[in-house]
């Protein structure tokens, strides 16, 4: 039988070697990044069965990465292997079409589990994980139909940090002012792009700035 190939992404090198030595009995490990657009450069040129990634690392987070080579019409299965375990990461990255969200804490028999039910079509997410997911989509309340202004639904911190984004702060920059973490301003930028309908931060701030959203 031909073993599926693997590219790995951490941008923790120990963690990192663990994870390939406990792949490599069952699947060929054909590379491992430690940064996103190292990640996406990985995945052009070994053309994977299956990445593994880290759902935040310098450059590009693995949500973005994904949608790098989405857009490049790559094909492999992306499953996000991550310390996130609040329901929201979770939704967002299958929003963003993964096709598994494995928590790092998780025993290797899930991440295992995880990746056979990705090469089989499906999705996989941590089970810690999957019942809060399904609580949460039924427990929203449905809004009547309206005509929102742009950015309405923005949150306070939402808009603070984008207004710091305009001000051409990066993520560490704004988690230190704001005394949050990097991985939070992260999630909340990436949040922002899936709600306002934009690709990349460029756009956000544009859309910020054109809809006096920048204050």
């Amino acid at each position: 039988m031909v073993r599926k190939r693997l590219v790995l992404a951490d941008d923790h090198q120990i963690f990192l070697e663990g994870l390939e030595r406990l792949l490599q009995a069952d699947f060929d490990v054909v590379g491992t990044a430690s940064s996103g657009p190292d990640l996406v450069a990985l995945a052009r040129d070994q053309g994977p069965d299956v990445i593994i990634t880290d759902y935040s690392m310098p450059g590009l987070t693995g949500i973005e990465a994904l949608d790098a080579l989405r857009a490049e019409g790559n094909p492999a299965k992306v499953i996000i292997l991550t310390m996130h375990e609040d329901a929201e990461y979770a939704t967002e990255a299958i929003e963003h079409g993964v096709d598994g969200y494995v928590l790092k804490r998780a025993a290797s028999a899930e991440l295992l589990s995880a990746i056979q039910e990705a090469l089989g079509g499906g999705c996989w997410v941590s089970p810690a994980l999957a019942a809060e997911i399904i609580r949460g989509s039924r427990e929203r309340p449905e809004a009547p139909p309206r005509e929102e202004k742009p950015g309405e639904n923005l949150s306070d911190r939402q808009r603070r940090i984008l207004a710091l984004l305009v001000k051409g702060k990066i993520a560490k920059e704004i988690a230190a002012e704001l005394g949050i973490s990097r991985k939070t301003v992260e999630y909340h930028k990436y949040k922002m792009m899936d709600q306002l309908g934009t690709r990349s931060t460029a756009e956000l701030i544009q859309f910020a700035v054109r809809n006096g959203l920048d204050q």
